[in-house]
């Protein structure tokens, strides 16, 4: 491909790099070979800008800046890290026209969203991508990655994806679409097929600064996507299905309250699984639904995938017979031992997330529900007194420990935590979370639930600047093999 080819129609280049060939496109000066075109972007702390000229030298085939610096070889346009995943996908040949490309937004029920929705499209007989939290996968193995982003990756490993699933014959992508990620324009415009909307409540604040700009943020989902699946049971996904009206995107909102498009009545919950009635109101019609995991978040999880599936073209009737058979998803309400007490391993990690699954599981304990649970270090530590809140609220006995502390004192995000646990109510803390979770296993009775909260799927724990591997499921093999 030349830089003629892969700006036409964007800006006005130099006449002499017209016909200049391009190897490649990265905004990582680490990645730069000769032949490769560099896209300048002001980062928080690096700016690309300042090593411009240095690429050049590097064998560069050009550079594309946002601020005119002078340099030969140099192409000026508006704003660079828009218009970088526009560039990569011209380059990796617009690879997403050639699947039905889904995104989930939302804090919490993303990756539960999107993992049913790639398991019910390959129960159907469709080669199906999945990029998220829980790893990427082209539609052949799922491999894990701690390198970058957890949930989304930055743009040009992302579209390299997208190319490997246009070779590979993908029919459909599913992907967790986090407010980092659309913030930072990692997507081009081309539109997804779906945006769902899951829900929206304090975290990231960090990164955004304040809940309205972490709105925005998933709001910019729905100026790209041909159809919206909305649920309307959270205040944050009315605001964005009114959103969706007034930019004319077509809508289908979802509830389990039954003033929806699609809807659930006569929800039944068991310990592993949960039975309902989905209605299609417009079409007039209800399905008797089994769904193989428990919580009536994950029925609306459920019903949002399955609405998400329906709008690619599915019929209805198809996609809930695939969802009946799925067994749940790694991390998400995941059940490590049952036997005469019951140890569940869950991502919740926010204080919506513990309230949903602890207020979940407490009418399922026929004795005392025993919460294992901790703060991230080095992110958002307003939510973190909420927490504590929340775990007292419904939790018999609280362990507070750690999750991943990176930089932090461990000891820190605690006794953050602990500051919203009521004064006088008793808890155990461990700044190891090994320890922690040996701690509940041992003083688990007939008839408790132990709930592990937070790490979910991972296999690892953060800790200054490495990984360590840690898995709470072979922990707790671990713990019952020593009897």
């Amino acid at each position: 491909m030349t830089i003629g080819e892969l700006f036409s129609g964007i800006c006005d280049i130099p006449a002499e790099l017209e016909n200049t060939g391009v190897k490649g496109v990265t905004s990582d000066n680490r990645e730069v070979e000769s032949g490769f075109l560099f896209v300048c972007i002001k980062g928080g702390s690096f700016d690309g800008h300042s090593v411009a000229a240095k690429m050049i030298e590097n064998g560069a085939c050009a550079v594309v800046t946002q601020e005119k610096l002078g340099l030969d070889r140099e192409i000026n346009i508006m704003n660079s890290r828009r218009m970088y995943p526009e560039l990569l996908s011209r380059f990796y040949g617009n690879p997403t026209r050639k699947f039905k490309l889904c995104a989930v937004t939302g804090t919490n029920g993303k990756t539960t969203v999107v993992n049913l929705c790639a398991q019910i499209t390959r129960l159907l007989g469709h080669r199906t991508g999945v990029i998220g939290t829980l790893g990427t996968d082209t539609g052949g193995c799922l491999s894990y990655s701690h390198d970058g982003p957890p949930t989304t990756p930055e743009p040009r490993r992302l579209y390299q994806l997208f190319a490997q699933m246009a070779e590979e014959n993908t029919e459909y992508c599913f992907i967790e679409a986090s407010s980092q990620a659309l913030a930072q324009y990692r997507f081009a415009a081309d539109n997804f097929a779906v945006g769902a909307f899951t829900n929206l409540t304090r975290d990231h604040l960090d990164y955004h600064g304040t809940i309205g700009n972490y709105f925005a943020a998933k709001r910019m989902l729905f100026d790209m996507c041909d159809n919206a699946v909305v649920n309307i049971d959270d205040e944050y996904g009315r605001k964005i299905a009114e959103y969706c009206h007034e930019k004319g995107v077509p809508l289908k909102t979802i509830s389990v309250d039954g003033k929806a498009d699609f809807y659930t009545e006569f929800v039944k919950l068991a310990a592993h699984k949960s039975e309902f009635i989905l209605t299609d109101k417009a079409a007039g019609k209800s399905y008797p639904v089994r769904f193989a995991m428990t919580g009536l978040y994950n029925v609306s999880n459920a019903l949002e995938a399955a609405v998400t599936v329906h709008l690619t073209g599915v019929p209805m009737d198809e996609v809930l017979c695939a969802l009946e058979k799925i067994e749940g998803v790694a991390g998400r309400l995941e059940t490590l031992y049952a036997g005469d007490f019951t140890v569940i391993r869950d991502y919740a990690h926010t204080e919506d997330g513990l309230e949903k699954l602890l207020s979940m599981l407490k009418p399922l304990a026929k004795n005392r529900l025993i919460a294992v649970f901790g703060a991230a270090g080095e992110r958002d530590a307003g939510k973190r007194p909420d927490m504590g809140k929340a775990a007292a609220k419904y939790a018999d006995v609280l362990i507070v420990t750690t999750d991943s502390p990176r930089h932090e004192d461990p000891q820190k995000t605690i006794d953050d935590v602990v500051i919203g646990i009521p004064e006088g109510r008793e808890h155990e803390e461990f700044t190891d979370r090994q320890s922690a979770i040996f701690r509940a296993l041992e003083m688990a009775e007939k008839g408790d639930v132990v709930a592990l909260c937070g790490k979910g799927h991972e296999d690892y724990q953060a800790i200054g600047d490495e990984y360590f591997h840690f898995d709470e499921k072979e922990i707790v093999d671990e713990y019952f093999k020593k009897g």
